[in-house]
Order: structure tokens, then C-alpha cells, then sequence
């Protein structure tokens, strides 16, 4: 249940930095940014699949660009739902699901446990720690 929480609060931030750097996005206080991140999360959740399987060529023709017109569609909707959260306009809502698409990744990138496999300073997922070093003998065996 935490992870869901910390996820919830870094759209929240990412939501309220958007508002920070673009005029066109009014938030009145965290709670508004609040709920926009429960709703925007929910959108996100249940629509977004619909939406990008709907507009799949046009996602392949556009090398995955146009997910971000999903994004700002389901911001712009997001903002006609909850009170105290505006968002003016196609291109600002455009440019508000860019930013709060690199804010929330970059926030999770940094709030994660969890290292890739082979990632520098990262533990073995997996089975366990155990290495095991092979050497080629002179007669095609490994040992």
C-alpha cells in the first residue's frame, strides 16, 4: 500500500511542478494537485490502454509520439473533473504531460529499490549471489 502512496504523492509533485513551469496550468493548493493525480491516475489506469490500443497506427507511424496527445487528452480531462485544477488549452496541456511525464519518471527512477540486472552497484536479483566462473580447457570443455 506504500508504493501506491509514494507513486500517488511523486504524480502530485510532478503535477504541481507542471503548474510551476507552465502558465496555462492552474493549481489553487495541494489538495487540488492531490486529487488531479488520484484522477489522472485512475485515467491512466483504466483509459490509457483503450486510448494507445485504439490509436495504435497511429502511435507506429508516429514512433510512439502521439502517446503523448493521450496524455495530454486524459490531463485536459483530468482538469474538466477536479476543481482548483486547470489546464488551458491543447498545447499547454501537451506540454504539461511532458513535463510531468519526466518528473514523475525521473521521481521514480530515484524513489526505486530495485537496480536492472547487471546495473553498477546493483545486487544479483534472482536466484541469489552465487557466480560462477567457467574456464575453456584446451579440449573444447568448459569447467
Amino acid at each position: 500500500m506504500s508504493g501506491i502512496l509514494l507513486r500517488w504523492l511523486i504524480l502530485t509533485a510532478a503535477i504541481l511542478s507542471a503548474a510551476y513551469l507552465i502558465n496555462g496550468i492552474e493549481v489553487r493548493d495541494f489538495l487540488s494537485a492531490f486529487l488531479a493525480a488520484a484522477v489522472l491516475g485512475i485515467l491512466n489506469a483504466v483509459f490509457r490502454p483503450l486510448l494507445i490500443l485504439l490509436t495504435l497506427p497511429l502511435n507506429i507511424l508516429s514512433l510512439g509520439l502521439f502517446t503523448f496527445v493521450i496524455n495530454a487528452f486524459l490531463l485536459k480531462t483530468a482538469s474538466g473533473v477536479i476543481p482548483g485544477f486547470e489546464v488551458h488549452g491543447f498545447w499547454t496541456a501537451l506540454f504539461g504531460a511532458l513535463i510531468i511525464t519526466l518528473v514523475s519518471g525521473l521521481l521514480n527512477v530515484l524513489t526505486s529499490k530495485k537496480h536492472g540486472r547487471g546495473a553498477p552497484g546493483s545486487q544479483a536479483q534472482g536466484r541469489g549471489d552465487d557466480v560462477i566462473d567457467l574456464k575453456r580447457k584446451g579440449d573444447d570443455r568448459w569447467s
